[in-house]
């Protein structure tokens, strides 16, 4: 037990048993440094009962307008090789168009076949992530263009940020993936940037990761740099998921050229393909929140499907991303309450299914302010109680997805954390009940000093990072730091702290062989 530990406890039991108010020096609020919890936040599971926002009937609604969509409007498929895949699977193909249409039992049969639950391998087995059924796994903000924190502000993304954001993602356990790039290095050119960054996630993290389907040369690099860094070969790497790609259809109704050879790529070697259509009602989709729902819907079945017509069995998920925006202005809106319906009725289409969910951690905030924290804390809630699988840009989001921000990071690191707590179940044994601790007090006692609090007390309850709980006199006599300032510090603390997880010299080695050798090729072709 700590001086301070020791000084809290002692000044709540005085304060308890003489009903006196007692100005304290210190305690649980004041400014202190944690580390990371080793291994407590893996492996998350929901337990929770989940909210079934629609009924059984108004599901079967969006079901068949979703179908009827497919069947009767079709999407097109802006990739010449996907249509010949799906001609042959037995879609409507009309040579020399774009425009493909799809029978219903035909894509109810391809997605049959999607498994409902998979590994995620990561280099650290230790870092295996399960996918689906109860299963909750949170992956960092990824894609953003700027980066800020309260220092520097906001700034376009480049190397030594991204480093910093990745490192970050593997101080904390609660962040089980890195997603995407955190933010976009456009200070490495675009033609080897995916090498150096990939790079950069193996060495610097032993978690799972993600690539970006932008051609098929990126994921043919990206799935070797996937497979050096777990000193597999080919075959087992096709066997045990090790990579994931976020396939987004450009809504309304369309898959364009580099997302559909993303899927071919990855889902005809094993790999995870989670389809995602961004679907903003209002702007992309119908302005109602249940046609938003059926054209997310008629686009996640198509991308599906498609992965089934590449390799059945591969692994996918069906992601959710259906938000509103201010009619105003146009400009997207997040941790809103029809974002929060969208997110509890996907949960109900993919579970129908059987395919594991992606959501995501969202606002709109521009800074770290209530807004941020609010429209956070309502995603969260909406996404846990919809019973999200993978929750992408878990931590780290603001501006709408524009901005990577490091205190919101931290902020995030909390609320997931305390999410996590709240999942565990809830201890009913003989102990926690607490039985002979009641006895021993008896009425009108108070239990700071019993043996049953002594042994608990320091684990008893959820530790916040952020929270401050000193009184107002000691917290504006050391300068009524905010939420702001705390998050400003612990991530710079935890940066300090940062330890490069372990990596075989050899992998190492041969990771940087195949860099350079693709570096030297030229990387991928640009126009610039």
């Amino acid at each position: 037990m700590s001086d301070e530990e020791s000084l809290t406890l002692n000044e709540a039991q005085i304060a308890t048993a003489t009903g006196e108010r007692r100005r304290r020096a210190g305690g649980r609020g004041a400014e202190r440094s944690r580390r990371p919890s080793g291994t407590k936040y893996l492996n998350l599971v929901n337990n929770l009962a989940r909210t079934e926002l629609l009924s059984p009937e108004a599901l079967d609604d969006i079901h068949e307008a979703s179908l009827t969509i497919l069947e009767e409007i079709g999407m097109d498929i802006i990739l010449p090789e996907a249509r010949e895949r799906m001609k042959a699977a037995g879609a409507d193909v009309t040579p020399g168009k774009e425009r493909v249409r799809f029978d219903r039992d035909m894509i109810m049969e391809l997605i049959a076949s999607i498994p409902s639950n998979f590994t995620l391998h990561a280099r650290n087995p230790l870092r295996n992530v399960e996918i689906g059924g109860r299963n909750l796994v949170f992956a960092q903000v990824a894609s953003a263009p700027f980066v800020a924190d309260r220092d520097g502000g906001r700034r376009a993304g480049n190397q030594e940020d991204f480093r910093k954001l990745i490192k970050l993602a593997q101080s904390f356990d609660v962040i089980h993936m890195t997603g995407g790039y955190p933010v976009e290095p456009i200070d490495i050119h675009a033609s080897v940037r995916h090498l150096d960054c990939l790079s950069d996630i193996v060495k610097f993290t032993d978690k799972a990761f993600h690539c970006y389907s932008l051609g098929q040369q990126r994921n043919l690099d990206a799935i070797e740099i996937a497979r050096i860094g777990r000193g597999i070969n080919m075959e087992q790497m096709e066997r045990e998921p090790s990579l994931f790609t976020i396939i987004n259809s450009s809504s309304p109704l369309r898959l364009d050229g580099p997302m559909l050879q993303g899927i071919i790529e990855m889902s005809s070697r094993g790999q995870v393909v989670v389809v995602t259509p961004f679907t903003l009602a209002g702007a992309m989709a119908p302005v109602t929140i249940a046609g938003a729902l059926v054209q997310q819907n008629a686009e996640a079945l198509c991308g599906l499907a498609f992965t089934q017509m590449v390799r059945k069995g591969a692994p996918v998920m069906y992601g959710g991303f259906t938000s509103n925006v201010d009619m105003k202005t146009g400009a997207p809106a997040f941790g809103t309450p029809e974002y929060m319906k969208a997110v509890i009725a996907g949960g109900q289409l993919a579970r129908r299914y059987g395919i594991p969910y992606r959501t995501s951690n969202t606002n709109a905030s521009n800074t770290l302010d209530a807004q941020a924290a609010y429209e956070s804390a309502l995603s969260l809630w909406a996404l846990t109680q919809g019973g999200g699988n993978f929750v992408l840009h878990a931590a780290g989001w603001s501006e709408g997805g524009l901005t990577a921000s490091f205190e919101k990071f931290i902020l995030d690191v909390d609320m997931l954390q305390m999410v996590a707590e709240f999942l565990k179940p809830l201890d009913v044994s003989a102990d926690a009940l607490a039985l002979d601790a009641v006895r021993d007090v008896g009425p009108g006692g108070h239990y700071f000093g019993t043996a049953h609090t002594l042994a608990r007390y320091e684990t008893a309850f959820y530790s916040p990072i952020l929270s401050d709980w000193r009184n107002n006199e000691t917290w504006t006599e050391a300068g009524s730091p905010t939420t702001y300032d705390h998050a400003n510090r612990v991530y710079k603390e935890t940066l300090e702290r940062y330890e490069r997880p372990p990596l075989d010299p050899a992998i190492e080695e041969e990771l940087d062989a195949f860099v350079a050798k693709r570096k030297a090729e030229g990387g991928v072709p640009t126009d610039f």
